[in-house]
């Protein structure tokens, strides 16, 4: 390796191609034409002594030498960032965009008092709402897709807590909730007790990010040695509400998601018949934007989005059962 040929120009470059697999979008990214990009590419392949790319039909394919090195040159990039980075980012001057990750229901809940704090600070910060199609959402945040994931993330947040201080990923409880059954109003079951029973014997809705037709819930009707018929699957609570209260189906959400659905004044929540854990919601981001105003910032106006979100469920839920 010729390390006099290595600098940041060629970090960066390869830090974009790795994160978008294409030497186009990497290129827009950057500001740069793609013969740039892959003029660059050619002078770290001569210093590497080693080809780090394959170009293919839809792209170009990173060679396990490449996929080795990217997590180390993230974190110099993300370090020599932290260092030049002021510490005094000044929300209503400098234009700046943060890519979230959330899902509908998320979103509809901490977007308003989100955009609020923005309106209120004249801030001149863009969010990018991603769609969050997996409980997991570590890659996301270490591949560089997404500047923070904010969701229900049981099994990534139990090992980031394993891991400790090791792990690259930071998190943050936002705030908890509890599952709830969810019918319509008029529904057979509504007037009754919602036992174990009438809950297998009724068909059932779940929301799944990633299709598959098995959740929380059939996991501990297993440990009953029970389980429900699932008639349908969607991605979206927002559909979820929707179909529930035009449909006989029930579904299973966490109550502060109930008004998010836009269907709550059609919808009932009924106590389950079987334990569930508590909904916590977190706010996960990557080590490397520890240190950056600008991210420090937003993680903070989302800490404020959801303790304003979560007084006014509290608010409207004591409105609705109050005499």
């Amino acid at each position: 390796m010729n390390f006099r040929h290595i600098d940041l120009n060629l970090l960066k470059v390869f830090d974009a191609v790795m994160a978008e697999r294409n030497l186009t979008r990497a290129a827009e990214r950057l500001a740069m034409t793609q013969p740039a990009v892959s003029h660059a590419l050619k002078r770290l392949r001569e210093a590497l002594g080693e080809e780090l790319f394959q170009r293919q039909a839809f792209g170009m394919k990173p060679s396990p030498r490449a996929e080795s090195l990217w997590p180390e040159v993230r974190t110099i990039l993300a370090r020599l960032q932290s260092l030049l980075d002021p510490g005094d980012y000044r929300p209503e001057v400098q234009e700046h965009t943060f890519r979230v990750a959330m899902a509908d229901a998320t979103a509809a809940l901490l977007l308003p008092a989100l955009v609020a704090q923005l309106e209120e600070q004249r801030a001149l910060a863009n969010v990018h709402v991603l769609p969050l199609t997996t409980r997991d959402p570590r890659a996301l945040l270490e591949q560089g897709e997404a500047d923070l994931a904010v969701g229900y993330f049981p099994g990534a947040v139990a090992a980031l807590q394993a891991q400790g201080s090791l792990s690259s990923i930071r998190q943050h409880r936002l705030y908890d909730s509890e599952y709830v059954c969810v019918m319509r109003r008029g529904h057979p079951l509504a007037e009754l007790e919602l036992d174990l029973d009438s809950y297998c014997a009724a068909h059932h809705l779940l929301v799944s990010f990633s299709g598959r037709p098995h959740g929380f819930v059939d996991e501990a009707l297993s440990a009953l040695k029970r389980s429900r018929r699932i008639m349908l699957t969607v991605n979206q609570f927002f559909t979820a509400g929707r179909i529930v209260a035009q449909s006989d189906l029930l579904t299973v959400l966490p109550a502060t998601f109930v008004e998010a659905t836009g269907y709550k004044s059609q919808l009932l929540e009924r106590p389950l018949p079987m334990p569930l854990s508590t909904v916590h919601v977190d706010m996960l981001w990557h080590l490397r934007s520890e240190g950056r105003s600008a991210d420090a910032w937003m993680r903070e106006r989302l800490i404020e989005a959801a303790r304003r979100a979560k007084a006014g469920v509290a608010r409207a839920t004591a409105a609705t059962i109050a005499p």
